[in-house]
């Protein structure tokens, strides 16, 4: 984003009463009802600071000793021989006499919620990913090649991105929802050299354009026997399965490549943002501070693998501390979801605003005879998690939903409300782990503002609008966007990466998100924030869903559009919509209330919950829409207006 030199419109009045309203609440005690015992980190512990030069870019080359305090925590591979992400998430346990602790049990779709599932411990999982990376050399796959991965949560689908890195490639996950053109746009960007995927999802999606893709590409389907394989395609089983058991993981430097995400750009063409084996320093760092894990904990992560959460949180933190995965193949169902919590004994949960707002749309009938009590910790990411949320959780489940920030950039958790903290509902918390966090100020335009010398201006007072920046150099941070350094390097301004999420900061060190720079809505010479309209909107007892955004007005600049689903039974009558609209009036005022509030069946969210609004801006005034690979499903736009 081009900073800008003008002189700062007046960030309106009307926006702090907006962000009081998710501060009414008092902060709701933290900790957990679980002693956590040694080998988990205390309160505070994990505070260290990490010092970066001005003008850094590059990860933690300027870094001098901050992180160590975090990179104790990890084995480090045999000898020195430097730090491998697989290591540490599965061998070292082995090493270390704990192979035979359970490391995932996974539920195929058939299975009922309470099924034992297919359990892999420690030992077991060392021994398929070393056979893994053994095929790979027999193909002659080099260090640093990338494998992509194409497939639902399954087994293979692990075990393939841990034996990957332990043969120091690049892995590459792909939604499993994507269409035939995204994968082929990332599989081109990335230069695959080998892709993982199932019969299905090969015969569908990848035989139609197969001629299409890298040259060197090699295909594995989740088949047992060559003779099952489609042509031109290696069966899994054949290749990997009679592969030696040990393999020897040769040096690995920190800066080695190891995971390459796709995050949506707004022309259409995905940014491939490339992270280190260094990465898993904050990995297990953030597993231990913010949920409190430990050897032995059962953990569910229901991110799919296909989305940065899904890697960082649903395969190596995790994995790092020696916890249990549950691993969920089945899409959601709140019945089943309540049940698999209670039957594995769940104890630390990590999902997304989106599904808690559809187990809020179930119900809490939907809970059954489920014994959530077991439920210790409970955390959200992927977008904001509104105050509502947390207050149900808190009222029909008994549990306490806790909010994590991070981007696919940042690669782990910055911002966070941890284990042991207080939790103000509609906080994103606070950094975590020795990031420094700062606001940057912008303009109307969430244009960054320079001061005289050219240099970014931070924020000191509370309660001030500004850009969430932070010092670069932490560990997992991206080192670059594969094929695009100058996008790269324009993300970072005076030492800081620039985040693009607006927030502010209230005076007690908490960041509340307040939206993106560029969905910041101008009206009327104030500044709205749209999360905080979605915010009240979803209040309404009879609003499940909100997107909320600005349109192009003579007078006032922009006026405020809300598309809002509402809650199953309830129809869209000129009653219902009035009521959405007097509510929204009664808590915002006139100036900040939508202008036009439509009822629709569903929203454009991307697969990690967020509310695509430019999308329902651009199909408003008819304009280009961007990448939309990363949408969940097709949406309805049509409905009733108020």
């Amino acid at each position: 984003m081009a900073p800008t030199t003008e002189p700062a419109g007046e960030i309106a009045a009307v926006v702090r009463p907006l962000t009081s309203l998710l501060r009414a609440d008092a902060p709701i005690v933290g900790g957990s009802r679980a002693d956590l015992g040694e080998g988990a980190f205390g309160p505070g512990e994990l505070v260290v600071a990490g010092t970066v030069e001005p003008d850094t870019h590059r990860g933690d080359r300027s870094v001098s000793g901050g992180w160590e305090p975090l990179r104790a925590r990890l084995a480090g591979l045999p000898d020195g021989a430097g730090v491998n992400i697989a290591y540490e998430a599965v061998d070292r346990h082995v090493d270390e006499g704990h192979g035979r602790d359970v490391a995932f049990r996974f539920l195929a779709k058939r299975d009922a919620p309470d099924a034992p599932g297919d359990t892999y411990t420690y030992e077991q999982l060392a021994v398929a990913t070393s056979r893994f990376a053994h095929a790979m050399r027999q193909l002659g796959v080099r260090p640093g090649e990338a494998v992509f991965l194409l497939a639902g949560r399954i087994p293979r689908l692990y075990v393939a991105a841990l034996g990957a890195l332990k043969g120091r490639h690049v892995v590459c996950p792909l939604f499993s929802a994507f269409g035939p053109d995204p994968i082929k746009q990332r599989m081109v960007l990335g230069d695959a050299a080998v892709l993982v995927t199932t019969s299905s999802l090969y015969r569908r999606k990848i035989a139609p354009m197969r001629n299409e893709l890298p040259a060197r590409e090699y295909v594995l389907l989740d088949v047992d026997d060559q003779a099952d394989a489609a042509d031109g395609t290696l069966a899994y089983g054949t290749l990997v399965e009679s592969q030696p058991n040990h393999f020897r993981i040769e040096p690995t430097d920190p800066e080695t490549p190891a995971l390459l995400h796709f995050t949506s750009g707004t022309t259409g063409t995905p940014k491939g943002a490339q992270h280190v084996h260094d990465a898993v320093t904050m990995h297990r760092a953030t597993a231990e501070a913010v949920f409190g894990l430990r050897r032995n904990d059962v953990y569910w992560c229901t991110a799919d693998p296909g989305w940065v959460t899904g890697t960082s949180y649903g395969i190596v933190g995790p994995l790092t501390v020696g916890a249990t995965l549950v691993v969920d193949e089945a899409e959601f169902d709140a019945g089943r979801w309540y049940r698999i919590l209670d039957a594995h004994r769940v104890g630390v949960w990590y999902t997304a605003p989106t599904a808690i707002r559809m187990l809020m749309y179930a119900g809490p009938e939907a809970v059954g005879d489920a014994d959530l009590s077991v439920v210790d910790r409970a955390f959200s990411v992927g977008e904001p998690l509104s105050a509502e949320a947390v207050r149900w959780g808190i009222e029909h489940l008994g549990i306490t939903f806790r909010d994590t920030w991070w981007q696919t950039e940042t690669g782990a958790m910055m911002i966070a409300n941890p284990y042991d903290a207080e939790v103000q509902p509609g906080s994103m918390g606070r950094p975590v782990c020795g990031i420094t966090a700062g606001l940057l100020r912008t303009d109307d335009e969430g244009e960054l503002i320079l001061d005289a010398d050219g240099h970014v201006i931070e924020i000191s007072e509370p309660d001030e609008i500004g850009m969430i920046a932070l010092r670069a150099g932490w560990p997992s941070m991206f080192r670059t966007y594969l094929g695009n350094d100058e996008r790269y390097r324009r993300s970072f301004a005076d030492g800081w990466y620039l985040a693009g999420d607006l927030a502010r900061r209230s005076d007690d060190g908490a960041f509340w998100f307040v939206g993106r720079a560029d969905d910041v809505i101008k009206t009327a010479g104030h500044l709205i924030g749209p999360f905080e309209v979605e915010s009240v909107l979803n209040e309404h007892p009879d609003v499940t869903g909100s997107g909320v955004y600005g349109v192009p007005d003579d007078v006032a600049g922009q006026v405020i559009h809300a598309r809002v689903v509402l809650r199953r039974g309830v129809e869209p009558t000129d009653e219902t919509m009035t009521s959405v609209m007097a509510h929204a009036r009664r808590r915002l005022g006139a100036a900040v209330a939508p202008r036009e509030i439509v009822a629709v069946d569903q929203l454009p969210v991307t697969r990690s919950g967020k509310v695509m609004r430019r999308v329902l801006r651009a199909r408003e005034l008819g304009l280009p829409e961007g990448d939309l690979s990363t949408l969940e499903r097709p949406e309805s736009s049509g409905g009733r207006t108020s």
